[in-house]
Order: structure tokens, then sequence, then C-alpha cells
């Protein structure tokens, strides 16, 4: 099967969490994942893990946090949401919207996370925004 770079394709998952050590713990020892990098994010932090191919992400909301993208996938530990790579953020947008499909993130905000049919959220990236992470480096940034 032959891969189409130029379609846009998922290029990270995230899970929230309820204990962000044991998590890591589990990918890394069960499965060999790398830790890429962790950080603090607005309301929770973010731990970047790959398999070498796939930025995984796993989250951890503050105690109390009640923001509309801590609360999007549920309150309990779930998988949050992918990530979809686009050449046109805009454009992507304003498909989604098109679509009817609720922006979740602030104005502003990349990644721009929404939910899609069906209930799931998702998110628009750039292109290229997880490659360092599939190579075992760092982001610059952090969703």
């Amino acid at each position: 099967m032959s891969h189409n770079t130029d379609r846009p394709r998922i290029v990270h998952l995230a899970l929230k969490v309820d204990d962000l050590e044991r998590t890591t713990a589990f990918y890394r020892d069960v499965f060999g994942f790398t830790e890429v990098t962790t950080s603090k994010v607005r309301d929770h932090t973010s731990r970047h893990l790959t398999d070498g191919n796939l930025d995984f992400a796993l989250i951890q909301y503050d105690a109390g946090t009640r923001s509309a993208e801590s609360r999007a996938a549920g309150e309990g530990p779930c998988i949050h949401h992918f990530a979809v790579e686009v050449d046109d953020l805009a454009a992507a947008k304003a498909q989604v919207l098109a679509y009817g499909c609720e922006i979740i993130s602030d104005e502003g905000v990349i990644p721009i996370k929404f939910r899609a049919p069906g209930g799931t959220v998702a998110e628009l990236v750039p292109r290229a925004r997880y490659d360092k992470a599939r190579q075992g480096e760092p982001l610059e940034d952090q969703q």
C-alpha cells in the first residue's frame, strides 16, 4: 500500500489519564515507548511519548479544572482527542465549521480542537507539527 503524504493524516493521539507517572511507566515498560517531553500547558500537564511514528500524549488535568477542553471527552480517563495534520489550518477550520462542528479551543489557540460528527474530539494541526516528537525530539510548542 502506498503512503500519500499530501493527504491529511492522523499524527497524534492523546489520552486523558488520572495517574501520569503510572501511565507513563506502563507505556514505557510494556511497549517501549520513549518519553519526549513533559510540560505544563494551561490547565494540565502534557507528557509526550512516541513509538517512533505517532506522537502519543498523556494528559493529566489539574484538580478542579472545569475548562471546555478538560471536559470535552468526558469527566474521567479516556481517549481525549486525536490530531489530523493539514496544510492550511484556516481552510480546514472553515470546512469543519461548514460541516456544523463545534470549535472547542479558545480563539487563536493552535491546535484547533473541535467536536466531530458522532461526538468525538479531534484537532487540526499544521503539517509537520509532530515530526520532532516522532523522531524523539521535544516539541517547540505544546497543546
